[in-house]
């Protein structure tokens, strides 16, 4: 539907085109032309024909907003992120370093044309901004967003602190937060929230945000080559973001919603990655370390000691080392050589 071609004769002649595809069609930016969805509809509960029809499109909120006014009951949703760590690995190319992953990113077009990522991400910001975040907000000063989206880069891992934020760039504390909920919803930025159910202790409740794309990151970083990103400060921030987004990319790309949080209490005992399967918790650290230390573990056993009888931790470390290895019942794997598994 971005061609103007097709999308004229979608809003002049929907009838028409869908008269062309008795098999099934795939239609793109599908949010181009809402109205088609109606005729759609009609199809659908006629021919109860599961996957006849693919609809995917590139702003997401108003795909949502289209598909559930027309559609609503008759879709499966499959959100699909950047590519994951294994699909990049079915381009058979010499094994990247942790480094050169977290620098290139995971966008398609990147790896399949091998492009320049600064390039690239400069591009993808400028057009992101001109089609998604003006669609979505009155954007006054482009220049202050801009500063703003470096900032969240700066501090990608830590807490949520929208009065710091909104001082530093020079805006409300309310428009912080709009700007927040506007790339979530257009999928730049991932929220990760506090685990504090049925923990009676002091714990944080502010939420820490991740960018779905690490090579975004690196790049409003200013980071222009795997030596800089290994010497930089945030290099431990990025391999976090990394791992998270792998999580939720394995989760989303078969059909579920993630349960993910982090624990942090009053005292600063901390577990980076929380996944939850009903009363079994998988209670990850990680480090872009390349050797393992006890200390690793000891924020999961903190958690451990919090929770109740009836509920069950499984801890796992996440390192930059090459070794598999167990301590204190505490698994040990490099999951970019050997897989997210949880």
């Amino acid at each position: 539907m971005e061609d103007p071609d097709v999308r004229q004769r979608a809003e002049n002649d929907p009838r028409g085109l869908l008269a062309d595809f008795t098999n099934g069609v795939i239609f793109d930016e599908i949010q181009r032309v809402p109205k088609l969805l109606s005729y759609l509809q009609g199809i659908i509960d006629k021919n109860q024909n599961p996957g006849g029809f693919i609809l995917t499109g590139s702003h997401q909120p108003q795909v949502h907003q289209a598909i559930s006014q027309s559609l609503a009951g008759r879709t499966a949703v499959l959100e699909l992120l950047p590519f994951s760590i294994d699909e990049i690995g079915r381009y058979n190319r010499p094994q990247p370093s942790t480094y050169e992953i977290i620098l290139r990113g995971f966008y398609p077009r990147l790896h399949e044309h091998e492009l320049r990522p600064q390039r690239f991400y400069a591009s993808y910001l400028a057009t992101y901004v001109e089609r998604d975040v003006r669609a979505l907000v009155n954007l006054k000063d482009l220049i202050r967003f801009n500063e703003f989206l470096r900032l969240l880069a700066g501090r990608v891992g830590q807490l949520v602190n929208y009065s710091s934020l909104a001082n530093d760039v020079g805006v409300s504390s309310t428009t912080i937060k709009n700007w927040v909920s506007v790339l979530k919803a257009s999928y730049i930025l991932f929220e990760l929230p506090p685990y504090f159910t049925n923990i009676r202790k002091r714990l944080v409740k502010s939420s820490k945000l991740y960018f779905t794309d690490v090579g975004l990151a690196a790049w409003l970083l200013g980071l222009e080559t795997p030596q800089q990103i290994q010497r930089d400060p945030l290099r431990g921030a990025l391999y976090e973001n990394l791992l998270i987004l792998e999580v939720v990319k394995k989760t989303l790309n078969q059909g579920l919603q993630p349960q993910l949080h982090f624990y942090r209490d009053a005292h600063g005992n901390e577990v980076d990655l929380l996944i939850s399967q009903g009363r079994k918790f998988n209670a990850v650290e990680i480090k872009s370390a390349q050797t393992f230390q006890p200390e690793f573990i000891a924020g999961i056993k903190h958690f451990q000691s919090a929770l109740s009888s009836n509920e069950t931790v499984e801890a796992l470390v996440w390192y930059d080392g090459k070794q598999q290895n167990t301590y204190q019942n505490a698994k040990i794997s490099n999951p970019l050589l050997h897989g997210i598994k949880w």
